[in-house]
């Protein structure tokens, strides 16, 4: 299976390595300075158990190459728009492309750029970062990549898709709902990011104080009701766990969207809460502590534009 893997940082680059580590032919798209340092160092995978090192099939957007079997699009929102000017050459009729990517406005956009027939949903569950020499690390056990139809029904490509993961050592369970799947993990980490970005702390750090733990399960109960609302109910089981990562005494969790906004730089605020904000709005859900975190963090964004960041 050929398959293009869009971005080598913490998530795409941790799937993309075990998948080529598995023997799959994989590509990653890169751009230039990250192709310089990959040329340089390799591709490295730590911690948990890993100790992966790769010289990674490089491809650059001038040049994708293609068309692959598989495109799993694992940049941040921010990069999306060259993202899909990049990778459009290399999809081609049998393409399927496997976004992994939080919320769900990335949809439309794919959708719009390389039509329906080729985009699958997807949920990638992984707790990956990069250290400051550019290799990933990888902080907890999960490593998970959900993927289906949109429209739920039964298919090959996703069923090979998912065998080439589960080979790679990569858990894919099979779902016949992935849309509800995505709404699910965007609760998680809506709730988590207006957690640790509205308070500016860690889990554990924010739990230390009180009425941090009140302030979890708040943000909690908004964002599933937006999804219930959207008809997309989360289960009593996955509450139960947002619950409990959210209100753990002492947890050094945040979520990489908090790593970018105390580091200065952009973040994926409009894709993750924004949106999640005025979606609730149109189902008539009221969220005031999803917006007053979606608030927060645009103001970080207007300071990065006034300064002239990109």
């Amino acid at each position: 299976m050929r398959i293009l893997t869009v971005g080598a940082g913490a998530v795409g680059g941790f799937f993309g390595a075990r998948l080529a580590e598995a023997g799959q032919d994989v590509s990653f798209l890169v751009r230039p300075a990250r192709a310089r340092a990959l040329r340089a160092r390799g591709l490295r995978v730590e911690g948990q158990g890993e100790a992966l090192r790769l010289a990674p099939k490089l491809v650059t957007a001038d040049a994708p190459g293609g068309p692959y079997d598989v495109v799993l699009l694992s940049v941040k929102a921010t990069s999306l728009g060259p993202a899909l000017a990049a990778v459009g050459p290399a999809v081609g009729p049998g393409t399927a492309v496997v976004p992994l990517l939080n919320g769900m406005a990335h949809l439309d956009a794919l959708v719009a750029r390389l039509g329906s027939e080729a985009v699958l949903g997807g949920v990638a569950k992984v707790v990956t970062t990069l250290n400051e020499e550019g290799d990933i690390l990888r902080m907890a056990p999960p490593a998970v990549v959900l993927t289906g139809e949109t429209d739920g029904r039964p298919s090959a490509r996703v069923d090979a898709i998912r065998t080439a993961l589960t080979g790679a050592g990569i858990d894919s369970p099979a779902t016949g709902d992935i849309v509800g799947a995505m709404w699910h993990k965007w609760v998680f980490i809506s709730t988590l990011v207006a957690f640790t970005c509205l308070m500016r702390g860690t889990v554990g750090e924010v739990n230390a104080v009180p009425g941090g733990a009140a302030l979890g399960a708040s943000l909690l109960a908004e964002a599933a009701a937006v999804s219930e609302a959207a008809g997309h109910p989360v289960p009593e089981a996955e509450l139960a766990f947002t619950r409990a990562t959210v209100t753990a005494p002492g947890s050094p969790l945040t979520p990489s969207l908090y790593r970018d906004l105390i580091s200065g730089v952009p973040t994926e605020a409009d894709h993750v809460l924004t949106d999640l904000t005025v979606r609730a709005r149109a189902l008539g859900v009221a969220t005031p502590l999803l917006d007053l975190a979606a608030l927060h963090l645009r103001v970080h964004e207007q300071r990065l534009a006034a300064a002239g960041r990109p």
